[in-house]
């Protein structure tokens, strides 16, 4: 849909068959992408993502910023990346073919994905907040022309038995739960860089997972990550630009999403206090490093230092500085100079929020300080649906919280038991009308609070 248009490359021969060479001193492969960043007046918002996330241990397409010329007619910057694809230094899976159909053989490796063009199975469990809309997976590797149908057959009951597991009211069992299937380490980061982003395609398009041959590895992997042009402010839809909320929630703002909506996995994996105290300790570990704002500003600036002189020539050719160009949010920067600063403020709202957000549990939640006892935090408010009531108390304890409307009629009286640390509290709000409510809380401890909320 846009005038710039994107290339995917492959090397061949002069026979026409594939070839593998290095370009550009990356690994030897034969397929290669060549991006425009014709929305991303950034021009570096994959490389961003790509690179946070090799940062953090993984394999991610390595990117080179380039000016291309095509029959002797410029057009702009583009950046050169590799394309998603099994090989050893690429995503590092066992080969497969044809013969692989039985025994440890069958077991791997895959790569499959959520994406537009689905081609592959479909998921027995609806998405959150839509029970009409379905989950529809498509390979990757082998292609869909290529994997037969044991192969077919294998990485589909290997999925819904994750799936099956992670549904169950046990799910969370540390040793029979969804443990079993996932390498939860790559989970978390890969939540971490859609998270970052406030990635609006997150979890549900683009998204790729892959799994290796059983005797090298059992576990499902999550990534590489991939297409984050819509990701960093980049989206006027969806909530898509916002520097608060989480993108696995993405079916609360969105649920009649028709290019596909996030599976429940992420939702799921919040309810388990054992990820959550992981989720929480491993953060704050990259906050220190990797996702502080010391490294990721020192890449945007590298980028900006790159392509000071190339984004002149871009952008003569492509005069879309200050102007709409879908799906752009507003207010619109006039300058290069502007969309770094708005990349750069936006970064900082965001990790902020998600430092005050991120569960608070576990061996590294971060207690109260000073003279006080309870903090509360009440979100969504205004509210539509039901009330979200995050609780942080130096103690195990229990609290009552009742609710009154503004004629003093109780809508609610229950009782919590919360624990030292990081509390989430549901409120059941569908059944009040539109105003305003006073929500009261007595502790144990003896503190006492007030909150109002209005009901939209």
């Amino acid at each position: 849909m846009f005038p710039m248009k994107s290339y995917g490359l492959e090397l061949r021969d002069t026979a026409g068959n594939s070839i593998n060479k290095s370009i550009l001193g990356m690994p030897k492969e034969s397929d290669w992408v060549m991006y425009a960043p014709y929305t991303d007046k950034t021009l570096m918002r994959n490389f961003l993502a790509y690179t946070l996330s090799q940062q953090t241990g993984h394999w991610a397409a390595r990117c080179h910023f380039v000016e291309v010329v095509l029959n002797g007619y410029y057009i702009g910057v583009y950046v050169f990346m590799e394309k998603i694809k099994r090989n050893a230094n690429r995503v590092n899976i066992v080969k497969m073919d044809k013969t692989s159909i039985a025994g440890d053989d069958v077991t791997g490796g895959y790569i499959f994905s959520l994406d537009k063009d689905p081609n592959a199975w479909i998921s027995k469990f609806s998405p959150p907040n839509n029970s009409q809309s379905i989950v529809h997976y498509s390979y990757v590797y082998p292609k869909a022309e290529d994997v037969v149908p044991e192969q077919k057959a294998y990485i589909k009951s290997y999925v819904d038995s994750f799936e099956t597991v992670l549904a169950a009211n046990n799910f969370a069992d540390t040793i029979n739960g969804y443990r079993k299937f996932i390498d939860v380490n790559s989970f978390m980061d890969y939540f971490f860089i859609n998270e970052v982003s406030r990635n609006v395609d997150a979890y549900r398009l683009s998204s790729f997972f892959y799994k290796d041959r059983n005797s090298k590895n059992s576990k499902i992997f999550a990534g590489p990550v991939w297409d984050y042009d819509l990701a960093f402010r980049n989206a006027d839809y969806c909530n898509g630009s916002n520097t608060d909320g989480w993108a696995f929630e993405f079916n609360k703002v969105c649920p009649g999403d028709g290019a596909g909506l996030v599976p429940f996995w992420w939702s799921s994996f919040m309810k388990d206090t054992v990820y959550t105290d992981q989720l929480r300790c491993r953060w704050k570990a990259f906050r220190q490093t990797v996702l502080s704002e010391e490294n990721i500003y020192h890449l945007v600036d590298s980028i900006y230092s790159l392509v000071g002189e190339a984004q002149q020539r871009h952008f003569q050719q492509w005069p879309v500085l200050g102007e709409y160009i879908w799906p752009n949010p507003q207010p619109i920067p006039t300058s290069y100079n502007g969309e770094i600063d708005a990349l750069k403020n936006w970064m900082h709202q965001r990790l902020e929020w998600m430092d005050n957000n991120m569960p608070n549990n576990g061996a590294c939640a971060d207690a109260l300080t000073g003279s006080d006892n309870i903090e509360i935090k009440i979100s969504p408010n205004p509210l539509s649906s039901e009330l979200k009531v995050q609780v942080n108390s130096k103690t195990n304890q229990s609290v009552k919280i009742r609710v009154v409307d503004m004629m003093g009629r109780s809508m609610m009286t229950r009782d919590f038991n919360i624990a030292v640390g990081h509390n989430d509290l549901i409120i059941p709000s569908s059944n009040w009308t539109r105003g305003m409510y006073v929500v009261r809380f007595v502790f144990a401890s003896g503190d006492k609070a007030v909150r109002k909320v209005l009901k939209n």
